[in-house]
């Protein structure tokens, strides 16, 4: 029997000083068998970080063809493609000729051997960025997951921290690209 998603719900605050965004989003989330909560947690940071109101949680690891994260306009172009970990260059190639602008966000230690690996094959991306994210203090981002979930997330001079009322993490980001 194929193990199935666990649902999880956030109410994502949303202060972005650096772009003049306040909102707050209702999630639902719907994490993968194999997706840890760090990565879960990541994809809502990300969230926050493009937070937009037709920014939307793809299906992520459950189909290969679909981005972590997208935003589509009014049309159905796609805008942003939005692309979590070390994903293929092949697929980060064709997300680059499908959307307006591709980001991948890279975490763990794992992002360094694979951009160097990366970095010649995408060079010529032009609408691409990689950015690193490096959280920092005591407070992992899995440390906030919970089945229902109240996040804030304040962004100020390219500083993060998101956090639940009792714990907050300070989140730094490295541009790779």
């Amino acid at each position: 029997m194929a193990l199935k998603a666990t649902i999880f719900k956030a109410q994502l605050q949303v202060a972005d000083m650096d772009r003049d965004y306040y909102a707050e989003h209702a999630l639902t989330v719907a994490r993968h068998p194999s997706e840890t909560d760090e990565r879960m947690m990541v994809r809502l940071l990300v969230f926050a970080l493009h937070a937009h109101e037709r920014l939307q949680l793809g299906k992520g690891l459950s189909d290969p063809d679909e981005p972590d994260l997208w935003r589509k306009d009014l049309t159905g172009q796609i805008e942003q493609w939005i692309e979590l970990g070390q994903p293929d260059e092949k697929a980060v190639i064709r997300a680059c000729g499908r959307a307006g602008e591709v980001f991948v966000y890279g975490y763990q230690r794992a992002v360094e051997p694979w951009w160097q690996l990366a970095e010649p094959k995408l060079a010529r991306a032009r609408n691409l960025q990689v950015r690193r994210i490096i959280v920092g203090g005591e407070v992992a981002l899995a440390a906030l997951a919970q089945r229902t979930m109240q996040l804030h997330c304040t962004i100020q001079d390219g500083q993060l921290w998101l956090g639940d009322g009792e714990r907050t993490a300070a989140i730094e980001l490295q541009a790779l690209r």
